[in-house]
């Protein structure tokens, strides 16, 4: 779907880790492609910068149909919320995007598909992987590394023309301590995995994902309705806790998260009694739950 590297045929360096086999793309569409599915098509590229830049790219040049899978075994110029950057070694996460158009549900609903997502990652991993992990709101997945809560995941959606969007999705699996991008990061292997086999994990991720999506699509995106909205807070670490919410403006809020609304925003109870949700922002928790 995107060009590959050049220098990929004379790196043999970086593809020589043997514990980190590649991903059979085979296997992935013989898995996850079938007629009255949503997944319409699985592409496995070596390298490429963005996966949410390249499927957004096709997607406005028409090029991709909802149910598009876009998996980099390494992203040189991974973004993460707020243009952060997400890199990683080759082969040693779950790197992809997938477009979806919900046309039943209307756009001021579509706040939702992060969160959704991150259920789906979570219950996916819990499956596959056999690790306990929970979800930092809006879009982080944390697992526990020797006691201590750690970042091993993030989700970013980005609108994809007039009815589309793109959701990427990056997970660290096999990542190794000495390999960490920052002290507060972690990876599935770190958090004792049973498993970090990359095919079972991405196609586990993405059944979650079908089945999530289909179940909040077919209820016009009504997130209680569909369970989403109990579901979301039942495995948000975010909630009970005593956080800092960083608003655009340089804004900050201080209060206890209590609630998750209908809208996906994040309530703050302040001190002072006001109860205000947070729809954006970088949320810093401030006290264990």
């Amino acid at each position: 779907m995107t060009p590959r590297d050049a220098s990929d045929e004379n790196d043999g360096s970086r593809w020589s880790d043997l514990e980190r086999p590649p991903l059979n793309v085979t296997s992935l569409r013989r898995g996850l492609v079938r007629e009255g599915g949503l997944w319409s098509g699985v592409e496995v590229v070596r390298r490429t910068g963005s996966t949410n830049g390249d499927l957004v790219a096709l997607a406005a040049a028409d090029k991709a149909a909802e149910g598009a899978v876009l998996v980099a075994e390494e992203q040189t110029a991974g973004r993460g919320r707020l243009d952060r950057q997400w890199t990683a070694p080759a082969r040693s996460g779950l790197f992809f995007s997938v477009f979806l158009r919900p046309a039943e549900v209307p756009v001021d609903r579509w706040g939702w598909l992060p969160l959704l997502t991150g259920v789906a990652v979570a219950t996916g991993l819990s499956r596959a992987a056999g690790v306990d992990t929970a979800l930092k709101w809006p879009n982080d997945l944390l697992v526990t590394v020797g006691g201590e809560e750690r970042k091993a995941g993030g989700i970013l959606a980005e609108r994809a023309g007039d009815d589309g969007v793109v959701i990427g999705v990056g997970v660290n699996v096999t990542l190794r301590a000495d390999e960490l991008p920052v002290p507060g990061a972690g990876s599935l292997a770190l958090a004792g995995a049973v498993s970090t086999d990359r095919d079972p994990l991405l196609r586990a991720v993405l059944r979650a994902l079908e089945e999530w999506y289909g179940r909040w699509r077919t209820a016009g995106g009504d997130a209680a309705g569909c369970g989403l909205q109990e579901t979301y807070a039942a495995g948000c670490a975010t909630l009970g806790r005593l956080v800092r919410a960083e608003l655009p403006g340089e804004r900050a809020v201080v209060g206890e998260a209590v609630a998750v609304d209908g809208d996906g925003r994040l309530v703050l109870a302040t001190e002072d009694g006001v109860r205000e949700p947070v729809g954006a922002g970088d949320i810093v928790h401030l006290r264990p739950a």
